[in-house]
């Protein structure tokens, strides 16, 4: 085929040796989905699919909070506590197993499931995960003893670790550029209705007598997961793994599947994909869990696992779990202490929804750096007013941790997710998010055993001043935010591949990608590819995968 020649590229369907057309079509053809709006309505599978993604969080974490909220249920605490002082209670140890290790199995989970959905793939891994799941809500609604619900929890906790990791690398590898920050950053609203529905399942039928007030909120997990497991056949492979095990032939088709159709896109999209897998085999070559923290792909593990790292570092260990305990505390009944906390939860997904609209508009960088100094003022006031102990005061504090809420999903609670997904290379992408979100359940673990004794009243007696502590690490994280972490919106998954090859500093990053986006606006307002300043090439063709209009290797590289 001719290079001017803006026929449908030709296929063959054995080797899927791909021709590509001319640079009028691709022109044409990005301009078409190049807008949010624009993207969802042309690729309206592929958002099918990363909701579907999302439910599957949502139905994980309904499924997680409600082993954990049970524990509060009185008949729970009758069937599987003892009597002390005219009421039942939970032994401290099951207490600690209880939450401990569903944490410990969340890590061994994530670095499971990773290594099995590069084996056998995205959906067959997804498919092992929720038979673990359907198996732990099994033994949770079944059990009579300490000893089968903490089999329950602790399968649950592997189930979480693998669902996260795994959704949220498909998410990352099927969504096109326009709606990766969108997409990605929506993560969030999945975990928060979660917890908010088994919230409200408890609530409703927590005052009963008999087993079923507990058992009832382990059969409603059942329909959710029912659904996941239900659309699971019909869930196509990520095209990314099938070509990197040579199935180009049904990397195509998924494509298809995801919205990659019109004028011959499908098979542009694959020659991308091919090609960035080939430009990035020789660092990753075997892609085992050390190849991440080899050459560039250090860089690129520790910039994706240091948002979560830092989300357990911001307080939210404190006000997800112990808001409604210090509430208590503070003098607030159980009934009202409910209540903040569903507004807690409101505001919780209040806020991610913003950052839906601020995470491609402010950028990645920006809003995960500002958003951790508004977080770090937030905790520093609330501990300065827990000191004074006033009824106002203490008041203060609660409003301050409603504000925390909103604030943490609206910048690093969302854009931790955006960046787990594309700053990873393609070929260690579910390796890196699993690696990133069992550090993450480490840290939690961690803070599950350490927070009680700097919280409760018998120990430290900290209350909400334990919110300096997080303020002081809070601290610490800025700094690392503003030297390390790049600008990534706008930059497609080979130019970020070329970027952490040429080791460009995080701050190069946005002016950078600023140059691209001016050059790939002079291509779709229909100039000649050759009045731009710096033409494309690969091998004597067009490259596709980096659009038309790509700059020169040695220009862009320079710092």
């Amino acid at each position: 085929m001719a290079a001017g020649d803006s026929s449908k590229p030709a296929l063959d369907s054995d080797v899927c040796t791909v021709e590509v057309p001319s640079l009028k079509v691709l022109s044409t053809t990005k301009k078409a989905g190049s807008s949010i709006c624009g993207s969802m309505r042309k690729y309206l599978w592929a958002v099918i699919w990363c909701v579907y993604m999302l439910w599957c969080v949502l139905a994980n974490n309904y499924a997680k909070t409600a082993g954990q909220s049970v524990l509060g249920i009185p008949q729970f605490r009758k069937d599987f506590g003892s009597a002390y002082h005219g009421n039942y209670v939970l032994l401290a140890k099951w207490q600690s197993a209880y939450y401990g290790a569903p944490q410990a199995a969340s890590v061994m989970g994530a670095l499971s499931a990773a290594w099995l959905a590069d084996k056998a793939g995205r959906r067959f891994a997804l498919g092992c995960i929720f038979a673990v799941r359907l198996t732990s809500v099994t033994l949770e609604f079944i059990a009579t003893t300490n000893n089968i619900f903490f089999a329950g929890r602790f399968l649950g906790g592997f189930s979480t670790g693998g669902t996260n990791s795994l959704c949220m690398a498909y998410v990352g590898e099927i969504t096109p550029l326009a709606l990766r920050g969108v997409l990605t950053a929506a993560v969030p609203i999945s975990l928060i209705l979660g917890s908010l529905l088994s919230a409200l399942v408890v609530n409703f039928t927590g005052n009963q007598s008999t087993r079923w007030a507990y058992r009832i909120a382990f059969v409603a997990g059942y329909g959710f997961m029912a659904i996941a497991v239900a659309v699971l056949p019909f869930m196509p492979e990520s095209p990314w793994w099938l070509v990197s095990h040579g199935r180009d032939s049904r990397a195509l088709k998924a494509l298809k599947k995801t919205g990659y159709s019109t004028d011959g896109e499908a098979e542009l999209k694959l020659t991308e994909i091919k090609r960035v897998l080939a430009k990035t085999k020789e660092e990753t070559s075997g892609a085992t869990y050390t190849e991440c923290f080899r050459r560039s792909n250090l860089r690129r593990t520790v910039i994706a696992a240091m948002p979560l790292t830092i989300q357990t570092f911001s307080g939210v260990a404190f006000v997800g779990s112990y808001a409604t305990y210090y509430q208590q505390l503070a003098g607030y009944s159980t009934a009202a202490s409910f209540r903040l906390f569903i507004v807690q939860q409101v505001l919780s997904g209040a806020g991610n929804i913003c950052s839906w609209f601020l995470v491609d508009r402010v950028g990645r960088r920006p809003l995960t750096l500002w958003g951790m100094v508004m977080l770090t003022l937030i905790l520093l006031i609330t501990g300065g007013l827990a000191v004074s102990g006033t009824p106002p005061a203490i008041k203060g504090t609660i409003a301050l941790i409603q504000l925390f809420a909103f604030v943490y999903n609206a910048t690093i609670g969302a854009t931790a997710f955006t960046i787990l997904t594309e700053i990873p290379t393609a070929r260690l992408r579910a390796k890196t998010a699993s690696i990133s979100v069992g550090l993450q359940s480490a840290l939690f673990t961690m803070w599950g055993f350490v927070l009680p004794y700097l919280f409760n009243p018998d120990k430290a007696n900290l209350g909400a001043k334990v919110t300096f502590i997080f303020g002081a690490l809070s601290v610490l994280s800025i700094v690392y935010l503003w030297l390390c972490l790049p600008e990534s919106a706008g930059l497609s998954y080979e130019r970020l591949d070329e970027l952490f090859i040429a080791r460009v500093k995080a701050k190069g990053f946005k002016d950078l990608g600023g140059r691209r986006g001016e050059e790939e606006s002079t291509m779709q307002s229909g100039g000649d590819w050759r009045d731009t300043k710096h033409a494309a090439g690969v091998d004597g063709g067009v490259d596709v995968g980096m659009g038309p209009g790509k700059v020169n290797e040695k220009a862009h590289m320079a710092v």
